[in-house]
């Protein structure tokens, strides 16, 4: 027999399975015999006040006992000889799509311009200990994509858009640990997502599909308005419509579609930086005591929001016990992300601390004269292209990028300031410790960001320091500069097929293509347009 139950207990005692067991035996008159055991479905916590709760749903399984799994696992047929489509890009968009291709009897070819997630990690070092970024294989390129290595976190608000369960339940099946399931705020962690990228793409292959690495997509293949296939830079060709799942970093995908006329728009972006505190500071606001987090609760989170000038300004991507780290994509750029592994058991906590900006804001904050010295855009034989109006918020991004690095000593070595110091618009003789190992320079990031950003950063900072006291401090430091918070551009598909607006055969998918924000949500953008390649096959007979 099985009940549920909603119950509202202490961390102490939401910590223990046999806690749990006791507190229903005592205040829901169970029999102690009789409960075999106890599953917990969903857990959250509530730190309104000082006395912190944790809500639990739990399952009480009475004279039976759980089933063996905690997740419902989905079949992959063997794929071989099936008509194939062309899945370009392996990070969740890209992988889920390659997953649901076989659920649905069709063959994957997934090609990614980055290694495997497992090679990728030598190229990561390299940006710390050498300051040296390889273009194609960095924690933006390869196997995973940007999720990979930049923390797992499996939040989402997209649950209109598709089933989040079944996203959250592929992953344990391919090893992530079921907890997922069950906390409001899951993550799998920069330590553990990893393995689990690559049993999935063991599945792929066992299943009769095909990965590439180092396989980078340099053309779609369109003939009469429909795309039959891609060209490579390695010479291959793959024939099939195109899931196209290049993540929000892949410009020269943008450049590209933009230099052979399918049509793309600019979308607005979110701009700032990376804010990092001591997490014990995090831990004593959040929790709302001296002693922080104590020995039941995890490293505090927090989500910041608030309007400044008719623009958001807001946390974003928040890291508790987590690191700061390079997140550049190519030479010449300086950008930061944040992660987390799994214990959340680093001594620093960050976010990005970002301001929303819209196509029109480029042109404002352009005359205001954002000047990068020794720019040599012009000699670009593509600057037409760049200074396109699809093109203006990737450049934007670029020209900030570039800034970033040049104050950066052209290093990686990232420009930071304390955050009191950035509010009161005075240097940084001294920085703090930071979890960022390429290393940190003291410098006026009110001088030099754009106005736009700096002013609208500064009186936030101020209103969320009068909400959570102690928040606004010395010992935060803010590390520049966060600028791939989503794609720059949006490559326009219809609402109803998810085909590109003007070509046949081409699935823009993603976060790259403009219509998902996280790994959640790209990974059932990436379902979704498994589903309609499905459908699409079957009514062209391709």
């Amino acid at each position: 027999m099985l009940f549920e139950y909603q119950i509202r207990v202490s961390p102490q005692v939401a910590s223990s399975e046999q806690d749990i067991k006791a507190y229903l035996i005592q205040e829901k008159g169970l029999d102690a015999q009789s409960l075999t055991a106890v599953r917990v479905l969903k857990r959250s916590i509530d730190a309104r006040q000082r006395t912190i709760f944790v809500n639990l749903t739990v399952r009480a399984f009475v004279n039976e006992m759980p089933p063996q799994n905690e997740y419902v696992s989905t079949e992959y047929p063997n794929v071989e000889g099936k008509p194939q489509v062309v899945v370009v890009g392996a990070g969740p968009g890209g992988l889920f799509a390659a997953l649901r291709l076989i659920e649905l009897g069709l063959r994957p070819i997934v090609v990614e311009r980055g290694k495997n997630v497992h090679d990728r990690k030598r190229d990561i070092a390299l940006i710390t200990r050498e300051h040296k970024v390889n273009s194609e294989s960095n924690y933006s390129f390869g196997e995973g994509g940007a999720g990979a290595y930049s923390d797992g976190k499996l939040y989402t608000r997209s649950k209109k858009r598709g089933n989040v369960e079944k996203i959250l339940n592929v992953f344990c099946q391919h090893g992530a640990s079921p907890t997922i399931l069950v906390d409001a705020h899951p993550h799998i962690g920069t330590d553990k997502l990893p393995r689990v990228i690559e049993n999935m793409r063991n599945t792929i292959l066992r299943c009769g599909g095909e990965v590439h690495f180092e396989t980078r997509m340099d053309a779609l293949i369109i003939h009469d308005n429909k795309v039959v296939g891609i060209e490579t830079h390695t010479g291959e060709v793959f024939e099939g419509p195109v899931i196209l799942a290049t993540g929000h970093s892949a410009r020269d995908v943008y450049r590209w579609l933009a230099q052979n006329g399918v049509q793309i728009e600019p979308k607005g972006i979110a701009v700032g930086v990376r804010l990092e505190h001591p997490s014990h500071r995090i831990d004593q606001i959040q929790y709302h005591s001296k002693e922080g987090r104590g020995k039941y609760l995890p490293a505090a989170e927090y989500s910041f929001v608030t309007q400044v000038e008719g623009r958001g300004v807001y946390s974003f991507c928040m890291c508790p016990g987590g690191f700061v780290v390079p997140a550049a994509s190519g030479p010449e750029q300086i950008v930061v992300n944040g992660m987390s592994p799994s214990s959340r058991g680093s001594k620093w906590s960050n976010s990005g601390m970002v301001v929303e900006l819209r196509p029109e804001d480029v042109d404002e904050i352009e005359n205001g004269k954002l000047k990068i010295e020794n720019d040599h855009s012009d000699e670009n034989p593509q600057s037409s292209i760049l200074h396109s109006q699809s093109l203006k918020m990737m450049e934007f991004q670029e020209r900030l990028e570039r800034l970033t690095w040049q104050q950066g000593n052209m290093r990686q070595t990232a420009p930071a300031q304390r955050m009191v110091d950035f509010v009161h618009k005075k240097l940084s003789f001294d920085l703090p410790e930071s979890s960022y190992t390429p290393g940190l320079i003291s410098s006026p990031l009110h001088f030099w960001l754009p106005p736009f950003i700096s002013s609208r950063l500064s009186q936030a900072f101020l209103t969320f320091g009068k909400h959570s006291h102690g928040f606004l401090t010395n010992e935060a430091v803010m590390i520049a500069i966060e600028t791939r918070t989503s794609a720059p551009v949006r490559i326009v598909r219809d609402a109803a097929t998810l085909q590109h607006v003007q070509i046949e055969g081409l699935f823009p998918c993603g976060e790259g293509a403009g219509y998902a924000g996280g790994i959640v949500s790209a990974g059932i953008d990436g379902e979704r347009c498994a589903e309609a390649a499905a459908q699409y096959l079957q009514y062209r007979r391709y």
